[in-house]
Formats: structure tokens, sequence, C-alpha cells
């Protein structure tokens, strides 16, 4: 079996569900460009837990976790199924490591998974699993989550976070064209360099909201899934930016891939 790629996609505004726009279009043209993995294990930006948890259910509801959107917007049903066993798999790589993770059965799918997956797999006919970020870990531990995940990507899992790395509601514009901040613009520019050179030093810094990551990354959580796929990056593959767009003034797209 092909060795899938790591993928981090900013997810944005809920309304990237129902819009049709340069992001949306480009997760639809990224499905195509790899192997159609066996199941979809997504780190959430938007389930924080004590202790790493994984979505465990056959069936994983679909969760509305945001508020005062059109109608429409809660007319979306994405329903694909769970995967228990991959679940199990995903419990089993990452207590090996030393970080236990407990299967949840209860938990559903929230935005950080399914707005992005329908646009890619849209017959919703790909297990989709979910894995918790707990605030507590340092930051610099999701780089030996991921790489504890990495052995999915040979099994046909796809692994992706999903947060943004520019993220700042408290100075969101409501046009999603907005032109985007000076401080938006430099931070994409300097996270590219440090992804694109492996400096996870400056990665795990920003993720504490320091230095220039102040405006940029108020609030850990978008910007942290994004460090479990570095992680899961192996010695000598290629990143490259699968999309670049900015939305709100103050959240950038930006997706990568690992490969």
């Amino acid at each position: 079996m092909n060795t899938l790629p790591a993928l981090f996609a900013g997810h944005g505004s809920p309304m990237n569900a129902i819009d049709d726009n340069a992001y949306t279009k480009a997760l639809g043209q990224l499905a195509a460009t790899f192997p159609r993995p066996k199941a979809v294990l997504v780190v959430s930006a938007h389930w924080l837990t004590r202790g790493v948890r994984v979505t465990a259910s056959l069936a994983p509801r679909q969760i509305y976790d945001f508020g005062g959107f059109p109608l429409e917007l809660y007319e979306v049903k994405y329903a694909p199924p769970g995967d228990p066993a991959v679940a199990d798999r995903t419990s089993a790589l990452l207590g090996a490591a030393g970080f236990p993770c407990a299967k949840d059965l209860d938990r559903g799918m929230d935005h950080a998974g399914w707005t992005v997956l329908l646009h890619m797999y849209p017959e919703a006919d790909i297990p989709l699993l979910e894995l918790s970020l707990d605030p507590y870990l340092d930051p610099a531990a999701w780089f030996a989550v991921g790489a504890a995940l990495s052995p999915l990507r040979d099994e046909g899992i796809l692994l992706m976070g999903s947060g943004n790395i520019v993220h700042n509601l408290y100075q969101i514009d409501r046009e999603l064209d907005a032109k985007p901040y000076a401080w938006n613009l430099t931070f994409d520019a300097a996270v590219r360099k440090a992804v694109d050179a492996d400096d996870r030093a400056s990665l795990e810094s920003w993720a504490k909201s320091t230095g220039i990551a102040r405006d940029s990354v108020p609030t850990p959580e978008h910007f942290l899934p994004l460090l479990p796929i570095v992680g899961a990056r192996r010695p000598g593959e290629a990143v490259s930016v699968f999309h670049s767009s900015f939305q709100n003034a103050s959240m950038s797209m930006t997706g990568f891939r690992m490969e």
C-alpha cells in the first residue's frame, strides 16, 4: 500500500461548509492527488480534553458546534462512519509512545472534521475519526504524538491536523475577502519557512503566543494541530503548500502537505 501524506488544513469559518471559494475548491482537488484512504484521523482544534482521546464509535454523530449562522448551514448533513479498529490502533500507538489515549464512544464529529472532509469526500463513505487536544500537554510533545501516529500513513490512514495557523477572532472582519492584517501576512510567511526548515523550536514557541505570534495565535488550540503533522513528517520528505489564502482579515487558510 502506498504511503499517504500527512496534511494540515485551515478550516476557518463553518461557512466554508457551504461556500464555493478558492479554499473549498482546493480541498476538492486535493483528494484526487493521492490514493483513497481507508480512514481519516483528524486532530481537531475543537475538541479539548484532559488527556488525549480518540473517537471510537462506529457511527459518530455530526456536531454543529457553533451558533449564529444561517439555517442552511445547520441543514448540511455529513455523517461518515467511524472505525473502532482504527481507534484501537491509534490508542495502541500513542500508549506505546507514552501518551495514554482513551477511546471515546460518545464523542461525535465537530466542524474541524466534517466541514473539511465534506469537500474532499462528499459521499461521506470514508470513516472519519478525531483525536482530541490536551491543552495541558507541552507543545513540544505534539511532535512526538505525530511521530507515534506516523505508521498509520503506511496503513491507509490519512493523518490531518485541522485548525488555522493564524486564528484571531478578536480582530475578525465579517467580510470573507477583507484585506489581511500585516501581522497575518508576516506570521503566515514565518510559519511556512519554519515548517519547511523543520524549525520545531520556533513552532513550539509560537504555540505559546510568544514574539510575532501574539496577534496570530492569541489562543493555542487552532495552531496546535499543525505540530503533530510536522512530527509525522519523515526524513527526506518534502513539504508543500496545497492552498494559500486569507479569510476575514485575521485567519490564514494555509494548508500543508508532507510526503
